[in-house]
């Protein structure tokens, strides 16, 4: 018997988040994965961080700029969630004992229309 798939009015709304990340050392997708959910968890803690439904997207990439890298990516998650998220990455601010800097570049709701809009390098 096969499974049935869910209709788009039952579906979870999901809006993406384009970013830049500013850093004077270069950040893998792992460690990028891991500074933000630990500002998300320290800000939020488990049980609200678990409702945003964070997920990195592939689509991210590096620059290089006055001894600085610049990494541009972008970040999906709850269309319900999207400021409790904006406001827990740009609390990141250290990781490694490097300095950091978020800045979010906007919000839309497909990947196609942040890439375009936000991130025209990609």
């Amino acid at each position: 018997m096969k499974l049935k798939i869910l209709p788009p009015t039952l579906r979870i709304n999901k809006r993406y988040i384009a970013f830049e990340l500013i850093s004077p050392k270069k950040i893998n997708r792992s460690e990028l994965i891991q500074i933000i959910w630990n500002n998300c968890l320290n800000y939020y803690g488990e049980v609200e961080t678990s409702k945003f439904g964070l997920w990195l997207m592939r689509k991210w990439d590096y620059e290089y700029y006055m001894n600085n890298y610049i990494i541009k990516g972008i970040i999906q998650c709850d269309r319900n969630y999207v400021e409790n998220v904006k406001a827990s990455l740009c609390l990141a601010n250290n990781f490694d004992n490097n300095r950091l800097v978020f800045h979010t570049l906007g919000v839309s709701g497909t990947i196609k229309s942040a890439t375009k809009k936000f991130i025209k390098e990609i």
